[in-house]
């Protein structure tokens, strides 16, 4: 038999000084709880509490990542913004421009790889000597 969820029906209201609240609230935070009731909750009943212990570097390595391929996707954006424009031009001396504008961003893309490409392995050069 599955046990039915049974809602909190009765309140708790404490006071506590702003510096409580912070160590609180810190304490919190260190959990796999979504919500602060929750974590008070199993804090007051003395049941277990879950603590998520985080690894410094693998959070340093998906920082990383996630800053090259924010970089690596607008480099993209604005070269596919260029060849649109491109194709929507009809006069020719605007099409030349355009052209030469492409090839700039066409480098600026190439050296932007390059740069993953570089990041990513000092990236895996870290995780070997690990």
């Amino acid at each position: 038999m599955s046990e039915q969820t049974i809602k909190p029906k009765r309140w708790i209201t404490i006071r506590v000084k702003p510096d409580e609240y912070i160590a609180i609230h810190n304490l919190f935070k260190e959990t796999a709880n979504k919500k602060l009731s929750q974590y008070v909750r199993k804090v007051l009943l003395q049941k277990p509490v879950i603590i998520q212990y985080r690894d410094a570097s693998s959070d340093e390595i998906l920082s990383a990542l996630n800053q090259l391929s924010r970089e690596l996707s607008a480099v993209g954006n604005n070269f596919n913004q260029t060849v649109h424009k491109l194709h929507t031009l009809d006069h020719v001396p605007e099409i030349k421009v355009w052209a030469e504008m492409t090839e700039s961003g066409r480098q600026n893309l190439l050296r932007k790889v390059d740069e993953i490409r570089q990041s990513l392995n000092e990236i895996r050069q870290q995780c070997a000597h690990k």
